[in-house]
């Protein structure tokens, strides 16, 4: 169904990173739906086996349709966050490759009542799975001035979350903030500096959205259990869409291709420094055609890695 509207970002350069093996067991931690699973699937022979994880049950639903048709795929409910929990549960103690995609999907963007865009007006939700913790219009009834502006700062990395954070309260004295449009047209009149191309609302509706899904803390999670699981010389691949991913993503890649940290002119060989990763290449963009043919791939960044 939404397959056909969203388009799978950096997928032959994923695909390359991965090196998928025809007879691995791979795991795709962010099935959003489908278009990376579908591109692994195709490279596996009749021995493959590929799993998808999504914590929205829209998702899970696209991936259990498919699990119908593709005895090799199995689709999992769940959060990256607790993957090595999640994989005991199926089985499964090792993988040839992970993918993590951050982005939210198009369908995600597009369908007005998940509450996620500011373009498209519905119920102020933003949860990747609306069946736990709490809607964007709950947290925004209850918070203080303060710690939403230390969201949009920090989460959203808006310059001026303290004027918007101000005028989200004031509005509220109002009555209550249910609905994207009316968050949007907030934000929009409070923003003294709009940037050209882009929503002013962008930034502030990106910070809370990544704080009602405890996105960052999920990553690092995700990361760590990834490694745990992965085989030697199996593959890491990461698509982030925001600075705040990319840096975290970064710096755990370098991290563990560094190895343990010991004090300078210890008498250590290179092989005793529990180095876990070998990083492939730097950071991979979309090449222009595809920006133009997708212009939500725009600030995708893959990050690939060796398991050692």
């Amino acid at each position: 169904m939404s397959q056909d509207r969203h388009r799978s970002v950096l997928l032959e350069e994923t695909l390359q990173g991965l090196a998928i093996r025809p007879d691995g067991r791979y795991l795709d931690a962010t099935f959003g739906r489908g278009g990376h699973s579908r591109a692994i699937l195709a490279q596996l022979g009749s021995a493959g086996r590929l799993l998808g994880l999504d914590k929205d049950p829209q998702a899970v639903a696209e991936g259990q349709a498919l699990a119908e048709q593709e005895p090799r795929f199995g689709i999992i409910h769940g959060s990256f966050a607790d993957l090595a929990q999640l994989l005991r549960g199926q089985g499964w103690s090792g993988l040839d490759g992970v993918l993590m995609d951050l982005g939210v999907s198009s369908p995600q963007l597009d369908q007005a009542e998940r509450g996620f865009s500011f373009l498209h007006d519905g119920p102020l939700d933003m949860r990747m799975d609306p069946s736990r913790g709490q809607s964007a219009a709950q947290w925004l009834a209850g918070v203080t001035q303060k710690e939403l502006a230390r969201v949009l700062r920090e989460f959203g990395e808006e310059r001026h979350a303290g004027r918007i954070a101000a005028a989200i309260l004031a509005a509220r004295l109002q009555g209550p903030i249910g609905r994207t449009g009316q968050l949007a047209e907030i934000i929009k009149l409070a923003h003294p500096a709009w940037e050209k191309g882009r929503h002013p609302a962008t930034k502030s509706f990106q910070g809370i959205r990544i704080f009602l899904n405890h996105e960052l803390g999920d990553l690092d999670r995700g990361l760590e259990q990834a490694l745990d699981l992965l085989h030697g010389g199996g593959r890491l691949a990461v698509i982030s869409f925001h600075s705040l991913e990319d840096r975290r993503v970064k710096r755990f890649i370098r991290d563990q291709a560094r190895g343990d940290h010991l004090p300078a002119g210890l008498p250590v060989t290179q092989d005793q420094l529990n180095r876990r990763l070998r990083p492939l290449g730097g950071a991979i963009r979309p090449s222009a055609a595809e920006v133009v043919a997708n212009p939500r791939a725009r600030s995708a960044v893959l990050r690939l890695a060796e398991r050692l």
